[in-house]
C-alpha cells in the first residue's frame, strides 16, 4: 500500500525543494522497468524496427538491451537503422545507469537529490563521498563518449574499407558502443566470427570492454592518478584481478581448445590462435561478443567461461555478475580461514567486517539466483540439453549474451525466464549492496551460539 501512495505521488514538494519519496532500490528498479516497457513498446511497432516482432520477442530484446546482455532471439542486424539506433539508444542507458542520469538530471533541473538517492548513486558508482558525486557523474558521462568515439575510429580503419564511409561507420559506432557498455549486441549477420583474425578488431574491441568493466570509480582515479599518490585498494584488486583472470583464462582456454578443429585447432597460424583465446578469455567477463562458436567448445572450456561469466568484471562499472572485487573477497575469506586467521588480509590492508558480509550476501545471492532460474529453465525446455540450459541461465545472470546456439529456440515461458533473470541480474547486486550498506545496528543483542559447519 506504502508503494502504491509513493507511485501515486513520485515527487514530493516541500518547502526547501522537490524530494523523491520512493526507496533507491525502488527508483533503480522502476527506472529499468520503465526503460524496458518503453523500448518494448518500441521495437514491437513494425514501422520503427522494421521487423514484425512478437510482445515477447520486443520484450526480450528491449531487456537484454536496457541490461546490456546481448542475448536475442531475433537477428539485430535484420532491423532497420531506427530500429539499431533504438536498440543502440537503450545499451547506452543501461549501461551508464539510470542513476547515473537521474542523478545528472535532477542537478541540472536543480531538484534536490535526498540522501537515499545520493546513497544509491554512491552504491552503484562506488563512490565514497558526497562531495565528488557530480563530478564523478561528469566524468562519467565525458570518458564514456570519448572512449566511444576513440573505438568507433579506430574500428573504421577495419570496417570503412569493407563496407564503405557509411556502413562502415555506423557499423563501428554501434560496436564500439556495445562493447564499452559491455552488451554484446552485433549488427553483422555472422557476428565477430569473420574477424577472428583482424589484429585490429581484436584489440580495440577487447580494449573497449576490459575499459568498460573496470568501474568508473577506478577510471576515475586512473584519470586523476599521480605517481607520488598510491592507488585505492580497491583499484589495486580490481586492476590485478582483472590482470591475472584474463591471462590464466587465455592460457587455459589454448590448453584446453588446442587440438579442437572447431575452435582453436582450426585456426591458420599460432598467434591466430592465441588471438583468439585472449579474446575468448576477455569477453566472459561481461562483453558477450565472440570470434569462436560457443556450442563447438569442449566441456571444461565451457565450464571455465560459466565461471568467468559469474565472476564478471569491476564494480560500479558497466559489466554485471558478482564482480571481480567480490570474488577475491571471498578468496581473502577461505584463505584466511586456512591460515587460522580471523581477519582476511591483502596488500597490507585488512577487510572490514561489513565488506566481508556483503562479499558472501553477493554471491550467495548470485548462485541462489542462477539455481532459480536454470531450476525453471529445467522444466520449460525440456527438450535442451543441461549444459545448454546451465550456460544461458550464467549468461541471464552476469547479462554477458554468450549463448551456445539455443535463445532463439526457447518457449515463451522460458525467454521470461531469461528475462527476470537478466533484470535482477543487473540491478539485483546493487540493490543488494545498498540494504547492507545502510542496515541498522539492531538495539537488541543475544547471547552466542555455536552451529558446527562442514
Amino acid at each position: 500500500m506504502r508503494f502504491r501512495q509513493r507511485l501515486a505521488q513520485p515527487v514530493k514538494h516541500l518547502p526547501h525543494g522537490h524530494v523523491i519519496p520512493l526507496s533507491p532500490p525502488q527508483v533503480i528498479l522502476l527506472g529499468f522497468a520503465i526503460l524496458i516497457a518503453i523500448g518494448t513498446l518500441l521495437l514491437s511497432s513494425n514501422s520503427l524496427s522494421g521487423m514484425s516482432l512478437s510482445w515477447h520477442e520486443a520484450l526480450f530484446t528491449a531487456t537484454s538491451a536496457v541490461t546490456v546482455t546481448g542475448l536475442t532471439v531475433v537477428d539485430t542486424a535484420q532491423m532497420n537503422i531506427v530500429g539499431q539506433v533504438i536498440v543502440l539508444g537503450l545499451i547506452q542507458l543501461g549501461g551508464l545507469g539510470f542513476m547515473t542520469f537521474a542523478a545528472l538530471m535532477m542537478a541540472l533541473l536543480g531538484m534536490r537529490m535526498p540522501l537515499q538517492q545520493q546513497n544509491m548513486v554512491r552504491e552503484t558508482l562506488h563512490n565514497t563521498s558526497f562531495s565528488g558525486l557530480m563530478r564523478l557523474v561528469r566524468l562519467v558521462i565525458v570518458f564514456t563518449l570519448v572512449a566511444e568515439g576513440l573505438g568507433t575510429l579506430l574500428l573504421a580503419l577495419a570496417w570503412v574499407p569493407e563496407f564503405g564511409w557509411q556502413q562502415g561507420l555506423w557499423v563501428s559506432a554501434f560496436h564500439a558502443i556495445s562493447a564499452f557498455n559491455n552488451a554484446g549486441f552485433s549488427i553483422l549477420p555472422q557476428g565477430l566470427s569473420p574477424w577472428v583474425a583482424d589484429p585490429v578488431v581484436n584489440v580495440v574491441m577487447s580494449l573497449l570492454f576490459i575499459i568498460g568493466g573496470l568501474g568508473f570509480i577506478v577510471l576515475a582515479e586512473l584519470v586523476e592518478w599521480r605517481r607520488h599518490r598510491k592507488l585505492s585498494l580497491h583499484a589495486r584488486i580490481v586492476l590485478h584481478a582483472t590482470l591475472w583472470l584474463s591471462l590464466g583464462a587465455m592460457i587455459a582456454l589454448l590448453l584446453l581448445e588446442w587440438g579442437n578443429p572447431s575452435t582453436l585447432g582450426g585456426l591458420e597460424s599460432v598467434w591466430v590462435r592465441v588471438q583468439a583465446a585472449w579474446f575468448q578469455a576477455v569477453t566472459p567477463r561481461s562483453a558477450g561478443f565472440s570470434t569462436l562458436s560457443m556450442d563447438l567448445m569442449t566441456a571444461p572450456a565451457t565450464l571455465l567461461i560459466m565461471l568467468l561469466m559469474f565472476i564478471g568484471a569491476g564494480s560500479g562499472s558497466t559489466a554485471s555478475g558478482i564482480k571481480v572485487s567480490t570474488f577475491v573477497v571471498v578468496l581473502l575469506i577461505a584463505r584466511s580461514f586456512l591460515r587460522g586467521s580471523t581477519q582476511p588480509a591483502i596488500f597490507r590492508h585488512s577487510i572490514p567486517e561489513e565488506t566481508i558480509f556483503k562479499a558472501i550476501a553477493v554471491a550467495l545471492a548470485g548462485m541462489l539466483l542462477v539455481f532459480i532460474s536454470l531450476f525453471a529453465l529445467t522444466l520449460t525446455e525440456t527438450g535442451k540439453t543441461f549444459i545448454d540450459l546451465a550456460f544461458e541461465s550464467v549468461s541471464a545472470f552476469g547479462t554477458v549474451g554468450l549463448s551456445r546456439g539455443i535463445t532463439e529456440e526457447l518457449s515463451v515461458p522460458g525467454q521470461l525466464i531469461l528475462c527476470v533473470t537478466m533484470l535482477l541480474g543487473r540491478v539485483g547486486p546493487i540493490s543488494l549492496g545498498y540494504f547492507i550498506t545502510t542496515r541498522q545496528t539492531p538495539g537488541l543483542k543475544y547471547a552466542r551460539g555455536h552451529v558446527h559447519i562442514g
